[in-house]
């Protein structure tokens, strides 16, 4: 077999969503990048269709570009989701449960807030319904009445 070592290899995707990847793979114990994949484009672009405003502008401006496509390839929509109805959505979306649904919207959402950093995830909260907080790992905090 012939072949040249000094020929580039093709990647599919840029190094930093390819870190991602891993992080997803590795936080959701995930057996290929590819099933990784499948998770972050399921979540990405259902939280495309919850986060508006700035706050969405400042997420895909840190997300990797292949992510950052994803995500504001959405329309969001006009009535947001609960963070649970969030999950019941993309579990009928895809047809999984809503178990596995919860698990990869966790692992992806973990990662997420590693590019975001806890000041924007923080401002995404609070512009999103209850439940949200629970997905990105942090206590649901209620505001004083």
């Amino acid at each position: 077999m012939i072949s040249d070592r000094h020929a580039p290899t093709k990647q599919p995707y840029g190094t930093a969503y390819e870190q991602m990847l891993e992080k997803v793979r590795y936080e959701g114990a995930y057996p290929t990048r590819e099933r990784a994949d499948e998770a972050v484009r399921l979540v990405l672009a259902g939280l495309g269709r919850q986060v508006t405003g700035d706050e969405r502008v400042d997420l895909a401006a840190c997300l990797p570009l292949e992510a950052a496509r994803v995500l504001t390839a959405q329309i969001p929509d006009t009535q947001p989701l609960t963070g649970w109805a969030f999950v019941k959505d993309l579990a009928a979306r895809t047809g999984a449960s809503l178990a596995t649904t919860r698990w990869d919207t966790g692992s992806v959402f973990s990662a997420v807030a590693a590019h975001a950093g806890p000041d924007l995830v923080t401002r995404i909260l609070d512009r999103l319904p209850t439940g949200y907080a629970l997905l990105f790992g942090r206590a649901e905090l209620t505001r004083a009445a």
